[in-house]
């Protein structure tokens, strides 16, 4: 339940790091510039739906857990510089949620309704309408400066809100990568720090918009169970819609559905199958 509560805000993860191209541009290919673009005083309204099914067995007994999200978030343009740099807040204005548990009564609660909040839900109200977070990113989504209002866990996506984009033309083909670390939590002990990449590819190029596969890599050997299922939510793949012309994420779609052995002992197993759907709201 913790983890459903924290979807709405597990989201604009800090991307400090550096963007790795890994093509090198032909002469002759098709080629366009992928940037972020802002207009000071604008406000962008994305559509989110988040579904997930965890399923879990130890010792031959297995529960399932089923949550749905549906938000509509937003980012305010409160600054944009002479550079391309803008700054935005972060906001969640509606959110619907569902959980179902094997055995136990769906729970499910509409910000928009009259209803007050199930218990556990409370967090979630407090923060309705509310900067989050502050970003200023530069027009290829690097995080020049980050302010969080809210607590905010990482992004449970795996993928970074912010996408990054090479400073270079893309072409068909064209790929970069972005390196991350995760940090585990493992109970009784002090955790374990995961080396991740993320690797972005250009798949179709229109003089209006690029299609981007992006999938995540784990570079850390992990040899154990418990620490393998922490890393379930975090491993994710998918495609992103970049409109060239407005110079924003028209769309992405990401899942993932793995599963792991012997995570609580040798008969136990623990499967994580999830999508998230994003969609830009038209002007």
């Amino acid at each position: 339940m913790k983890y459903f509560i924290s979807i709405c805000f597990a989201v604009l993860l800090a991307f400090t790091g550096s963007i790795f191209a890994e093509d090198t541009i032909s002469p002759g290919k098709n080629t366009q510039i992928l940037r972020y673009k802002f207009r000071q005083g604008e406000t962008i309204s994305v559509q989110v739906s988040h579904r997930a099914l965890t399923e879990t067995t130890i010792n031959g007994t297995t529960q399932h857990v089923e949550t749905a999200t549906d938000s509509t978030k937003s980012w305010k343009i409160t600054h944009v510089d002479k550079d391309g740099r803008a700054t935005l807040k972060h906001l969640v204005d509606h959110v619907k949620m569902m959980s179902r548990a094997g055995g136990m009564e769906t729970v499910r609660w509409d910000s928009d309704g009259s209803k007050a909040p199930p218990d556990g839900y409370g967090g979630v109200q407090l923060g309705l309408g509310k900067p989050l977070s502050e970003l200023t990113i530069d027009s290829c989504g690097r995080v020049i400066n980050r302010k969080d209002f809210f607590p905010s866990p990482p992004s449970n996506t795996g993928d970074l809100m912010v996408v990054p984009l090479p400073d270079e033309p893309v072409a068909i083909g064209t790929t970069w990568t972005v390196p991350d670390t995760i940090f585990v939590d493992i109970p009784g002990s002090t955790g374990k720090s995961v080396r991740t990449r993320l690797r972005y590819q250009v798949t179709k190029l229109k003089k209006d918009r690029a299609v981007i596969k992006v999938d995540t890599t784990v570079l850390t050997p992990v040899h154990d169970p418990q620490t393998e299922s922490r890393l379930l939510e975090r491993i994710w793949s998918g495609e992103i819609v970049f409109g060239i012309d407005c110079g924003r994420i028209i769309s992405r779609s990401v899942s993932v559905d793995r599963r792991v052995i012997g995570f609580h002992g040798p008969a136990s197993s623990i499967r994580y199958k999830a999508s998230r759907e994003e969609e830009l709201v038209s002007d």
